[in-house]
């Protein structure tokens, strides 16, 4: 049963380093019978570089403080406003491959933003979710990055909603030089956290197979 399961677990805003150490403590200690959680979790300004980080990537940290993470990509930034959902899920016991789980994260943000009348698109070469703007400049939405271990995934997807943008010109976004980024609300879409992770969980539950959510306000303790 645990296996059609999913907690949706709100953790507010929490520092980057707080949540990625409860994260492998999580993915060590649970065993076959620990239910999958979804963690949705705010950070303060915070660059993150994935284990394939590149230093030429990283333009100008300023004040905002930089920590080398275990989760896959390049450098990106946190900061209020942007929502982040954790998948702290048994791939193994679930049956899921990596390249669904990307598919999925994608496909429910791109869901999201089409029923705001916004047409967000994913890339084969490049995870995460796109818009092209009147100019048919793309412009990035949402980055996605991902660690397994023992079987299980960590790490997620963070999707800009209503935040401060500035932050990601100090760095090439994801490894890409001159990354445009933008934001849900600027485009009509969701205009706060609530308002998004209300109807972008349900969408992403069903697309990675979970038939019933258990939402919970408790922050983990390990």
């Amino acid at each position: 049963m645990a296996q059609h399961q999913l907690t949706i677990r709100h953790w507010g805003s929490v520092a980057y380093e707080e949540v990625w150490h409860a994260m492998q403590d999580f993915t060590n200690q649970r065993t076959q019978e620990t239910q999958d959680e979804l963690w949705l979790v705010e950070h303060p300004p915070v660059f993150t570089q994935g284990q394939a980080g590149k230093p030429e990537h990283i333009l100008n940290l300023g004040d905002i403080p930089l920590v080398k993470s275990d989760r896959g990509g390049q450098v990106t930034y946190h900061g209020p406003g942007q929502l982040i959902v954790y998948l702290m899920l048994d791939v193994r016991r679930k049956k899921l491959g990596i390249r669904h789980l990307v598919t999925s994260m994608e496909n429910a943000i791109v869901g999201l933003l089409a029923d705001y009348h916004i047409n967000a698109y994913a890339k084969p070469d490049a995870p995460g979710v796109y818009v092209a703007n009147s100019d048919d400049i793309e412009n990035k939405i949402a980055s996605l990055g991902l660690r397994v271990r023992r079987g299980c995934s960590f790490h997620g997807l963070a999707l800009n909603v209503n935040m401060d943008l500035a932050p990601f010109l100090r760095i090439n976004p994801c490894g890409y030089a001159g990354m445009a980024m933008t934001q849900s609300c600027a485009l009509g879409g969701p205009q706060t956290l609530d308002e998004a992770q209300s109807q972008l969980i349900p969408k992403l539950a069903e697309l990675l197979g979970y038939q019933h959510l258990d939402y919970t306000t408790e922050k983990l303790t390990l």
